[in-house]
């Protein structure tokens, strides 16, 4: 069996402009004096992560594997998900999504998806250079203002986005394929990928391509009211990252899972630190390990209430409780035969039968 690893850390909700969060040497000291293992990076910092030059230098990528290791750590993932939510943008959502790209491009839809899908794709070349075998990333979306239609639901219209989705996706799959690392979709609601339907849908678009793969977290399935226990088992061979994310449910008589337009701590389905939420961590690390799942288990802290450097330091101890050291061989081996003769005389069976 394989060995879950953890704990990591995604670096993007605790970036700030102090001291140890502007950098990737003072993150990473923070990260290490807190437990954790590995750090999944987000690309759109140039400050503390320089995606241009890791595609284009390996002595770039040793500088940042060599920091890395003097505090213990390595980097479970790099992470485009402002990227790749650009790389399929409904019109909707233009004004929103404009500030994910740089000044120069807003306002240039055509111009702002090419330059997403350059990123996207710069990501696969750095992934290798820093030995990466997973990437972490956004679908994007042109069929998510229709998700609870009025007017009624419009096959052709669903599925002319999902071509489109496909066909630019399509030639950014093939450059992760060449560079042997699988893209790790999160299924989140706001992206066209957000639950196991609409993730089958796709990958039919993309011929099953091999790199076309899912980052669990099981907090955006909670709030859809899918299990994701039973997801595990059904999509387990394609499930390539993890991320620890808690949520609650809490059912009212005001307000549902779309949320009602409030903030976070208003709503029914909220986000929390783990531990702290509904989410049964204990079932999912061991279905993880029952699929032999040996990527990393990286805390994403988004919590409506506690602090996020208490988050972050409870989120450390907490996967590194749940991670189980599997088995390397089964409990009852002793009892097993593997004598043909003693077996056939154990059916009442003779040599000649």
């Amino acid at each position: 069996m394989k060995m879950l690893k953890g704990p990591g850390i995604f670096l993007s909700q605790f970036i700030g402009a102090d001291a140890p969060f502007n950098s990737l040497e003072g993150l990473a000291k923070w990260a290490s004096a807190l437990g954790f293992q590995a750090l999944q990076i987000p690309c759109n910092h140039p400050a503390i992560f320089n995606l241009q030059r890791a595609a284009t230098s390996q002595t770039y990528c040793d500088e940042v594997l060599g920091l890395l290791k003097q505090y213990g750590l390595s980097i479970s993932e790099l992470s485009t998900h402002l990227e790749g939510q650009l790389v399929a943008v409904h019109p909707a959502h233009d004004a929103a999504f404009d500030n994910f790209a740089p000044a120069h491009l807003r306002g240039k839809r055509e111009a702002r998806t090419a330059w997403a899908i350059e990123q996207v794709k710069h990501a696969a070349v750095a992934s290798s250079k820093l030995g990466l075998t997973a990437h972490a990333t956004f679908s994007g979306s042109l069929a998510w203002p229709y998700v609870y239609p009025w007017p009624p639901h419009n096959p052709q219209l669903l599925d002319e986005a999902f071509k489109e989705l496909a066909r630019r996706w399509q030639p950014v799959l093939d450059v992760y394929d060449q560079h042997g690392v699988d893209v790790c979709y999160e299924l989140h609601p706001g992206e066209d990928l957000h639950d196991g339907a609409t993730f089958e849908r796709f990958l039919e678009q993309v011929n099953h391509h091999p790199r076309c793969n899912i980052l669990f977290d099981p907090s955006h399935l909670h709030l859809q009211h899918i299990d994701y226990l039973q997801f595990i088992d059904i999509y387990h061979s394609r499930i390539k990252a993890f991320h620890v994310k808690d949520a609650e449910y809490q059912r009212n008589g005001r307000s549902g899972v779309y949320g009602g337009y409030q903030n976070w701590i208003d709503r029914a389905g909220r986000f929390r630190s783990p531990g702290d939420g509904q989410i049964d961590f204990k079932s999912i690390f061991s279905k993880l390990a029952q699929y032999d799942f040996n990527g990393w288990a990286v805390l994403e802290w988004e919590c409506c209430l506690k602090d996020a450097e208490t988050g972050a330091r409870e989120g450390a101890e907490f996967i590194q409780r749940h991670i189980i050291p599997v088995a390397s061989r089964a409990f009852d081996d002793f009892a097993a035969q593997d004598d043909s003769g003693s077996i056939r005389a154990q059916l009442g069976l003779n040599e000649e039968s």
